[in-house]
């Protein structure tokens, strides 16, 4: 099935963005289920309209490819990584934007990594609830906890809609370069997109974990945490970034799909959308 349901399909050679799904949540440590999100939100964008009511303009004619999901390597995160980063490299080569579909956040490492290679200068920009700044957890640095820890190892990175950390976390963060924007700061100060946009320029890489919105709006999630973004909330900033700087790719991750419920995956899906139009001319 080919995400937006478009057929046929545009060829990888001729796409601008190139869908990968994994299918992968062997850390997650809360509510399993994003294995299962992939499949779901590109179900769910077979049911979107192709034509962009805001941007006015039908955004897949910039070519959109969806590639087999990515093998799940049992033998650990930092193998299924590695996989991803393979994968994503192959097709940053080909000068295509990546778009990972997952599964939980523990990807993200494997596809900035790859983006990276290309792109040295690559600033991360995180859409989240949790921080995800833990040096290890159960007893591996690859845990879905620890992704932005090791993202800013060799990348600048932002982080938007923060409102849970563990002590660890706070202890580190204030000494890091890490600059973190609480979904606090959105909600009380009005020109808040403005200022995050501000901190970034040319090449970036947006991962969105989907726990980023309220979970009024988005409870299909992994971890949802109460006081998150809205929808309005976050097509502001990615309008904004989309406009002021060279997105090289992006991701969205940790939906747990809800049996019977589909308006979280249909969500995803049009966010996803979305976001490439704002990408395209």
């Amino acid at each position: 099935m080919n995400f937006g349901g478009i057929y046929p399909e545009c060829s990888r050679r001729d796409a601008q963005f190139v869908v990968v799904p994994v299918p992968y949540d062997l850390t997650s440590t809360y509510q399993p289920g994003s294995r299962r999100g992939p499949a779901a939100i590109i179900e769910a964008s077979t049911n979107m309209e192709l034509y962009d009511e805001e941007l006015k303009k039908e955004t897949y004619l910039a070519g959109i490819h969806t590639m087999l999901p990515v093998a799940v390597d049992a033998r650990g995160p930092k193998h299924m990584i590695s996989a991803v980063r393979k994968k994503i490299s192959r097709i940053v080569a080909l000068d295509k934007i990546p778009v990972m579909l997952g599964g939980e956040h523990s990807i993200t490492l494997g596809a900035v990594q790859a983006v990276a290679e290309k792109y040295p200068k690559l600033t991360v920009l995180q859409l989240d609830a949790h921080a995800d700044l833990r040096d290890s957890y159960q007893g591996t640095p690859y845990n879905h906890a620890c992704v932005g820890r090791q993202v800013v190892e060799f990348c600048d990175l932002v982080q938007v809609g923060i409102r849970s950390m563990s002590k660890e976390e706070g202890d580190y963060l204030p000494q890091s370069k890490v600059k973190s924007y609480s979904a606090d700061y959105v909600f009380e100060n009005k020109n808040w997109a403005e200022t995050v946009a501000k901190t970034m320029r040319g090449d970036v890489y947006i991962t969105i974990d989907l726990d980023v919105f309220d979970p009024s709006i988005m409870a299909a999630t992994g971890t949802p945490e109460p006081g998150g973004l809205y929808w309005r909330d976050v097509l502001q900033l990615l309008r904004l970034v989309a406009r002021q700087c060279h997105i090289r790719g992006f991701d969205v991750v940790e939906l747990a799909p809800l049996p019977g419920v589909v308006a979280p995956d249909f969500m995803a899906a049009k966010l996803i959308y979305r976001l490439m139009g704002y990408m395209t001319k």
